[in-house]
């Protein structure tokens, strides 16, 4: 009934909506909201409630931002994420115009007892970024990048996308590590890893991070660096959105050479395991500049099986045929299509421009080199179906990603060499139980061979006794930190550090 009730629900100001969806004039038009009726929704342990029309007008009119209600375009459009097997319904939705509205709506929401989710780019696979009946703040209106030349370091507002990053810090030579989609959440991926094509030579995007502002469960803004709220600077980097919402990321950049060698190599799938036996030997003491993520494809329909390793060089160009040749020695690809191309170009080679057309489930795990049988438990395991795309990615870390101390921030996985990702694709709207068992089964042939998962990609499967021993040693120290800017566990929506 409550969804039913959303759906029903419109504002008063219909005449409006055309322009909510404006940046420009969201400012100009949100003190005009009116909200002609009280709101149903869910407090955060489940439970039926009402918000009351004038706490939610105060609401409205307290922000510079706007305020997204059911019935309202803008609120349809703003409530989806990109995975299209996720379908819910917040109570209301805030889209901030900076700290200040941020701050206003965590004290709503932690005064009417709501769940809050925070979307960035919507890239979180079990939907983490939205929520039914709680408070979505969506960072869409919230997005900068500002470069510090003389101090190599980039200022990013925490709605900003990986693709503006990378573009503005080239512009003037510059790079740090910002994932392999641009249009990624700068917030989500950096508090949870931060993986990417120069991660081997600069370390995880949290590892550039110099400092940050948060604003956490109490509404208050906090500056955290080595030397401010050091605690608070230590948990963010690894810890992801358990202790606030980040509205400002500072980052060291690195002088690198605009012109990289990448794209991708493609080798038929009846060679799958001899390519992944190379993988194996090759990938985890190659050169720090290669960054070579494996992906084995299934397609939809009755395409056949590939595999592919997505290639990013960004040494010396004379020494790439050196670095890639055990590869091609190895196995006879069927096409090259690596070539000196433009880094923002390369990094906007995996973007979907059609995401929402596709669903997708995935599980997900840590490895320390190929342990015997896991090639053989993947290659057997993997099938293709006419009706879904099966994708298993190796995705590549080591190098400098592994010479930080487990401890030197709250991300313990340095003995990592691949992030290992089954995942699988259906067509929206269509059923998805078989396609979701059988990855599941897949992941339960591979999982013996992983240890650690990568709390960007997690779902629900997981408990405070699965969330410590993922942590490692550097659980309770999140558990006190939580406890501290987080009692009430207000930040859940996440791979979830309950207080101690």
């Amino acid at each position: 009934m409550l969804r039913r009730n959303f759906c029903r629900a419109a504002l008063a100001s219909t005449a409006l909506a055309p322009f909510l969806g404006n940046q420009a004039l969201a400012s100009v038009y949100a003190g005009l909201m009116k909200v002609e009726r009280d709101l149903e929704s869910l407090t955060r342990s489940g439970s039926e409630q009402i918000l009351r029309q004038a706490e939610v007008q105060g609401l409205a009119d307290s922000l510079r931002g706007q305020l997204l209600l059911p019935g309202n375009a803008a609120y349809e459009s703003a409530r989806h994420v990109l995975n299209a097997s996720i379908d819910k319904h917040p109570a209301l939705i805030v889209r901030p115009t900076g700290p200040a509205d941020i701050g206003t709506a965590v004290d709503f929401a932690r005064d009417k007892n709501l769940l809050i989710a925070v979307k960035c780019g919507g890239h979180s696979y079990a939907g983490k970024s939205t929520c039914d009946g709680g408070l979505m703040l969506d960072l869409s209106t919230f997005r900068d990048v500002r470069i510090d030349l003389p101090n190599r370091s980039a200022f990013v507002t925490g709605g900003s996308l990986l693709g503006q990053l990378d573009h503005e810090a080239m512009a003037v030579g510059m790079v740090t590590t910002a994932g392999t989609v641009s249009h990624t959440g700068v917030g989500g991926l950096t508090t949870g890893g931060g993986f990417g094509r120069v991660g081997r030579r600069f370390g995880l995007a949290l590892d550039n991070v110099k400092s940050v502002d948060v604003v956490s469960a109490d509404g208050r803004l906090r500056h955290a660096s080595a030397e401010e709220n050091p605690d608070l600077y230590w948990a963010v980097r690894g810890g992801g959105g358990n202790f606030g919402v980040v509205t400002n990321f500072e980052f060291q950049l690195h002088p690198m050479e605009r012109r990289v060698i990448g794209g991708s190599i493609v080798f038929p799938i009846a060679k799958v395991r001899d390519l992944l036996e190379v993988y194996a030997q090759y990938s985890p003491r190659c050169p720090q500049a290669l960054y070579t993520d494996l992906v084995v494809v299934y397609p939809f329909g009755e395409k056949p099986g590939v595999a592919i390793l997505d290639v990013c060089w960004s040494g010396d160009p004379a020494a790439y045929d050196k670095a890639i040749e055990p590869y091609l020695s190895a196995v006879q690809p069927i096409a090259n299509q690596v070539k000196a191309v433009d880094y923002v170009s390369l990094q906007r080679s995996g973007d979907s421009s059609d995401a929402r057309s596709w669903a997708t489930y995935l599980k997900g795990g840590f490895i320390e080199g190929f342990k015997p049988g896991l090639i053989d438990a993947l290659v057997e395991g993997m099938e293709p179906h006419p009706d879904r795309s099966t994708i298993v990615i190796f995705q590549h870390s080591g190098g400098a990603i592994n010479q930080v101390p487990p401890d030197a921030t709250a991300f313990p996985h340095r003995y990592a060499t691949h992030n290992l990702i089954p995942m699988v694709s259906w067509r929206a709207n269509t059923p998805q139980d078989e396609h979701v068992r059988y990855i599941r089964q897949l992941w339960s042939q591979v999982q013996p061979f992983t240890y650690g998962f990568y709390t960007v990609e997690v779902d629900d499967g997981h408990d405070r006794s699965a969330m410590n021993q993922n942590y490692q040693g550097n659980y309770e120290r999140l558990a006190d930190i939580k406890k501290r800017y987080d009692p009430d566990n207000i930040f859940r929506l996440n791979a979830n550090i309950t207080p101690s």
